[in-house]
């Protein structure tokens, strides 16, 4: 499994909106606001004040966006897809299988016994497309380019933080890693 963020953005822009509702940059421009680090701070302080509050409390994290490239198997993008409040953009395998042999790097942990490789190769090579998208194993890896906000993002890791898929925890251990302000997702 591998999990990079590509982009993210929208945090500042998130301050901003979430000034509003205090009256702190309903006089200003967003330009005098992104060139003032005493308001970006204020700011950042009460976000860390709502962040975890729900009902509404914290719908400016619904403004930070994070596009996450993952490669992972079949059975965690199943449950991946329980999360509609986001995108997702994949190496289809309509379009994609057919095209390179089928290999051990396919596969999660290169599980694969090797007569079921072959047997998957020798449905590729007849051009049994129907066959071999049937005997897909679930540990067959796809890439997809993952669109989310922040909110959708902390509720995820909030629920699959300690979950028996050991991919899960990863996805989980790399997001926080890697995003610019992880300490608004836990």
């Amino acid at each position: 499994m591998k999990v990079k963020i590509l982009k993210e953005d929208g945090f500042d822009i998130a301050l901003f909106g979430l000034g509003l509702s205090y009256g702190i940059t309903s006089e200003i421009e967003i330009e005098k606001f992104l060139n003032s680090e005493r308001l970006k701070f204020q700011l950042k302080e009460t976000a860390n004040k709502l962040f975890n509050k729900e009902g509404g409390h914290n719908k400016f994290l619904e403004s930070v966006q994070l596009w996450v490239d993952v490669t992972a198997p079949l059975f965690w993008w199943k449950e991946a897809d329980t999360y509609r409040l986001s995108t997702k953009q994949s190496s289809s395998t309509m379009h994609t299988l057919m095209k390179k042999e089928i290999t051990q790097d396919m596969f999660e942990n290169k599980c694969l016994k090797e007569n079921v490789r072959v047997f998957l190769e020798d449905l590729r090579i007849i051009k049994d497309f129907e066959s071999l998208n049937n005997y897909l194993p679930q540990s067959f890896l796809q890439r997809r380019v993952w669109c989310m906000n922040y909110k959708c993002l902390r509720n995820i890791l909030l629920q699959r933080k300690s979950h028996k898929l050991k991919e899960w925890r990863y996805f989980y251990k790399e997001i926080l890693e890697q995003s610019e302000h992880s300490e608004f997702l836990v």
